[in-house]
């Protein structure tokens, strides 16, 4: 596991985002308890996006962060990945 994949990147393609996590090439469901590990470390109301690839990633865990009680803000498809805006919620 790369170390920087679990910080804040300057990478990001939304400038809403308070952080960054670049998932493509990490298969289900580590992408999901990764994503849910990170959302756990940032305050309350911040954003994370979430990099992810197309199939089973993008399906699963947008839904998987729904059932959790995270908030979906955005979901964009680029080229060859997917970029998920989700919102930690103030209380969870």
């Amino acid at each position: 596991m790369n170390p920087d994949s679990l910080k804040g990147t300057d990478n990001s393609t939304s400038d809403r985002a308070d952080a960054h996590l670049d998932l493509r090439g990490t298969p289900c469901p580590i992408n999901f308890v990764r994503t849910k590990l990170r959302l756990q470390q940032m305050s309350p109301d911040s954003l994370l996006e979430v990099w992810l690839d197309p199939g089973e990633p993008i399906e699963q865990v947008p839904d998987s962060l729904k059932m959790e009680g995270y908030q979906i803000e955005a979901l964009e498809q680029h080229q060859d990945f997917f970029s998920l805006l989700v919102r930690r919620p103030a209380s969870l």
